[in-house]
């Protein structure tokens, strides 16, 4: 995919930036948008109040007494063109091994509540709805599917530590699947869900509209940081991570349940470099190089 040559600048009012990289995600536009995001923060500029990168685009948020915004643009621009002509194209990130339990009972009996007036096809679940608009045999086929690969975290946001994760696949052969027609009043925590080209990860109980796949037994969100993957802060993920789904039955779900509430749960994981180069070159190639730390982990 071809990016625009130049972001758009949108300002909300006296204290917003927005940056749009490109009208569509791309790994190749959440990879600029989420390089510029790092080196600006690395400028330590003054009245720098936050920097929210998102799928293709990030906001940031200044104090226009302490940094005239027309400053603030020029250093934008200036880092868009660096990270543009860089050619290493790499990040340093990690990855994680994320245990779900496919097909669910859980995320089934909430999807059964919302069918008529809310769901594309009431008269089937969420995964089976999934393996139909996407040409597959069935919900095991996508539940495959969808493991198979792993994501990238492209953003994080909407509330507290809920990721949105980008299939690390071929285009032509990455998982679509719209939305419910109207939002779920319910979620239950720890919901794998797809909508669009999008994973998201319910941290918490909520509203959601996204296809539930799935019930992950380890939290992603712990404000009071009781286990060690949160010491330092009690979100577990970052932009750029990758993350390999591995489905887990009801037994080892409890298991980890049982760790979890004991505070001896940790996630598998290890540090990697991800590159866009790479990726874009022989995406299943890297995706092998990226997921063999995990072995040695």
């Amino acid at each position: 995919m071809t990016l625009p040559e130049h972001a758009r600048y949108t300002w909300g009012g006296d204290e917003f930036l927005v940056v749009e990289i490109a009208p569509d995600m791309s790994l190749e536009a959440n990879f600029v948008a989420n390089s510029i995001a790092t080196r600006i923060e690395e400028r330590e500029l003054p009245g720098i109040v936050d920097i929210c990168p998102a799928n293709a685009s990030l906001l940031i948020r200044f104090n226009p007494d302490e940094l005239p915004y027309m400053d603030l643009e020029r250093h934008v621009r200036d880092v868009d063109v660096e990270v543009r002509k860089a050619t290493e194209g790499v990040l340093e990130t990690r990855v994680f091994e994320v245990p779900v339990w496919y097909d669910d009972p859980y995320t089934r009996a909430t999807g059964a509540k919302f069918r008529e007036g809310y769901h594309q096809d009431p008269s089937g679940t969420d995964l089976e709805y999934a393996a139909h608009v996407n040409g597959l045999a069935d919900a095991q086929e996508f539940v495959r599917r969808h493991h198979e690969r792993p994501w990238i975290v492209s953003m994080v946001g909407f509330v507290a530590g809920l990721p949105f994760l980008y299939q690390l696949a071929p285009l032509s052969e990455q998982l679509e699947v719209p939305k419910y027609l109207s939002p779920r009043t319910d979620t239950p925590p720890l919901t794998v869900g797809i909508g669009g080209c999008f994973t998201a990860h319910y941290s918490v109980r909520g509203a959601g509209g996204y296809q539930m796949l799935g019930i992950a037994p380890a939290p992603i969100y712990d404000p009071e940081q009781k286990l060690a993957d949160f010491t330092d802060f009690s979100v577990l993920f970052k932009t750029g991570d990758i993350v390999k789904y591995r489905p887990v039955n009801e037994a080892e779900y409890r298991e980890i349940e049982e760790q979890v509430q004991a505070g001896t749960y940790r996630y598998k994981q290890a540090s990697v470099t991800f590159s866009l180069t790479e990726a874009l070159d022989d995406i299943d190639g890297h995706n092998r190089k990226l997921l063999e730390a995990l072995n040695v982990a």
